[in-house]
């Protein structure tokens, strides 16, 4: 996990990884998800290629109950790019957000600086709701964001 999240252009187009990855970040993060999930306000997995076990990535959804909402966060190491993983996790999370939780709203930001984030959440059925100016700041400098969003209502049959 460390090499791939490591990598500086998962830090670049990511908001909350840094790079340099320090030592046992990765364990701490790790540690925290069973809280989270017992406290109803986070989901994360790890991605994994069916055919072998092997790490591509995680996916997450931070949930605000009050709101019947939840938000999608998700990286892929940079070898698996471009493969369709992140579009397939981001539906299936999509699914069981609206399936097993219950929500009404799921949705997710990326940088403008990384449109294909903003194809992957295209593809697994968002939709464009804006821009953002200046919206999140990243290593000291502010950096706009599009925000993506799907409605319950929205989903095909």
């Amino acid at each position: 996990m460390r090499r791939l999240a490591g990598d500086r252009l998962i830090a670049e187009t990511t908001l909350n990884i840094p790079h340099p990855y320090p030592r046992g970040a990765a364990e701490a993060w790790i540690g925290r998800h069973r809280d989270e999930w017992e406290r109803a306000n986070a989901l994360n997995l790890a991605l994994e290629r069916r055919e072998d076990g092997v790490l591509l990535g995680a996916i997450g959804l931070r949930v605000e109950p009050d709101h019947a909402r939840g938000e999608v966060g998700y990286w892929i190491g940079v070898p698996y790019w471009g493969q369709g993983f992140a579009t397939e996790a981001t539906r299936a999370l999509i699914d069981y957000a609206f399936d097993r939780l219950g929500l009404n709203r799921v949705y997710a930001y990326h940088f403008t600086g990384n449109p294909a984030s903003g194809r992957v959440m295209e593809k697994a059925g968002m939709r464009l709701e804006g821009e953002l100016r200046e919206h999140q700041r990243k290593w000291g400098e502010f950096r706009d964001s599009r925000l993506y969003g799907i409605l319950r209502r929205d989903r095909s049959p």
